[in-house]
């Protein structure tokens, strides 16, 4: 009885409260954020490919389709940087779940927005901007995977051999991107012929179950629930015992700050500026060529390709640029990831000048640099993002993401504008996407060489 008794006294030492991950452990973590980003990646670029049916049934002209997308892209860029904070204070495996189940449900009600457009058509386009940047709790899932994946990596990839795979392994599941792109693709070809656009979003809303179901088998970050005990300890006025859990576990002692003030302190300043300056000057690129694709590739000022051509080729291209994926995933840990990123942008920029350059008509030839571009650009996101994680420590690691994964919707922000003003102003497209995709591509792979070096042969626990 005395022993029963003091059991329920019993407390947990600190370690005790940090989880441990098998290899088991680690593969199903990365098995699900993959369906998570694939899930999320489809309903964000949905709204993009849609655009020009979207546009269609509520009578906008081309100007006014960039400019509604610019206004998505503001309340998304909004979104996605308020969740690193959150993240940062309440664990990387509830902010997943709450981006995945927020952006399924945010899908659904773009739907009804679209089967009321007769009821609703004076606020159409104001309850779409409102939802679609809602919606964007599904774009925020990339930087809470890599900060997670890449914690859990820290402490369960220790050999030389399992940390120089890192990079790659990290890349099959940022793979995502293209997968869920092609998935948006085939599912507008297939639904489109035989129903309206509302019920390529209402597909959008299963991921929300697959998450409540999969959130049972993820496990916390240790890294994460490690700073979570240390800070416990230090409020809690226990120095030494946490200094011993710190040193036990690779952590410093530091002040408790809030996270968006130590982000630009100190080791994370530079990160923060260089990487998300980066990263703002490449979604210039990826709004132009890849979300607003279709509008480029469409426009008779453009490539002058009928939509059902276009899909295709969007489809086709997001499949090599998942090639992509896996190949700057893998070629960061060889070269190293800034490295990597700063080439793939580069060889980006040249593929796209070409395409704009390339005549009307060769189809052929315009699928090949549509796809290399393609997998030039999204392809060093598979690094960039494990290269952000590995750049800021643990206590900013979430929100130094998050800040970094907002600069990319900014960026969108920026290319939405200019090209909004340029297309009224009576720029044809092709001259547009020139100036406001191919050249901040150029800068973005130039800009990247000034972000600090990390070791790809060595694994960040702090």
């Amino acid at each position: 009885m005395a022993t029963n008794v003091s059991k329920l006294f019993t407390t947990k030492s600190p370690s005790e409260n940090i989880p441990t991950f098998s290899p088991r452990d680690v593969t199903t973590a990365n098995w699900i954020c993959f369906f998570a980003w694939t899930f999320a990646v489809y309903d964000f670029v949905l709204f993009g490919n849609l655009l020009p049916k979207i546009a269609h049934v509520f009578g906008w002209s081309s100007s006014t389709s960039t400019a509604i997308n610019t206004w998505v892209t503001a309340g998304t860029a909004v979104v996605a940087f308020a969740i690193g904070p959150f993240v940062d204070k309440v664990g990387r495996k509830k902010g997943i779940v709450v981006a995945v189940i927020g952006a399924a449900i945010f899908s659904l009600a773009t739907a009804a927005v679209g089967w009321l457009a007769a009821v609703a058509a004076a606020f159409g386009a104001v309850l779409l901007i409102v939802f679609r940047s809602l919606a964007g709790l599904g774009y925020s899932e990339q930087a809470i995977s890599a900060t997670y994946l890449g914690e859990i990596y820290s402490r369960a990839y220790t050999t030389p051999a399992q940390i120089r795979r890192r990079g790659f392994i990290y890349s099959l599941v940022q793979s995502g991107w293209p997968v869920g792109s092609v998935l948006a693709a085939v599912s507008i070809d297939i639904i489109l012929p035989i129903s309206s656009w509302e019920w390529c979003f209402i597909v959008s809303v299963f991921p929300a179950i697959f998450m409540i179901i999969a959130a049972r088998y993820l496990k916390e970050s240790p890294v994460f629930a490690a700073r979570r005990e240390l800070e416990r300890l230090q409020l809690a006025g226990k120095t030494d015992e946490a200094r011993a859990l710190a040193n036990s576990q690779g952590l410093t002692l530091t002040e408790t700050r809030t996270p968006i003030v130590e982000v630009f302190r100190g080791e994370s300043l530079r990160p923060a500026l260089t990487i998300g300056l980066s990263f703002l000057l490449s979604w210039l690129g990826v709004l132009a060529f890849d979300i607003l694709g279709t509008s480029f590739l469409t426009a008779p000022d453009g490539k002058n390709i009928t939509f059902n051509n276009s899909i295709e080729i969007l489809a086709i291209a997001n499949g090599t640029a998942f090639v992509g994926y896996l190949f700057f995933g893998w070629l960061g840990d060889r070269i190293g990831r800034r490295d990597a990123i700063g080439i793939g942008w580069l060889l980006c920029g040249a593929s796209f000048l070409a395409l704009v350059l390339v005549p009307n008509g060769m189809f052929a030839l315009i699928i090949v640099l549509y796809s290399a571009g393609l997998f030039f650009l999204i392809g060093p996101y598979a690094a960039l993002l494990f290269f952000s994680a590995e750049s800021f420590p643990t206590r900013t690691r979430a929100t130094g993401g998050a800040l970094i994964n907002a600069a990319g919707q900014i960026g969108s922000i920026i290319a939405g504008v200019l090209i909004t003003v340029s297309l009224s102003s009576g720029w044809t497209w092709t001259s547009s996407v020139l100036y406001w995709g191919v050249l901040p591509i150029f800068a973005s792979g130039i800009l990247i060489w000034f972000a600090r070096k990390t070791d790809s042969d060595s694994a960040r626990g702090d």
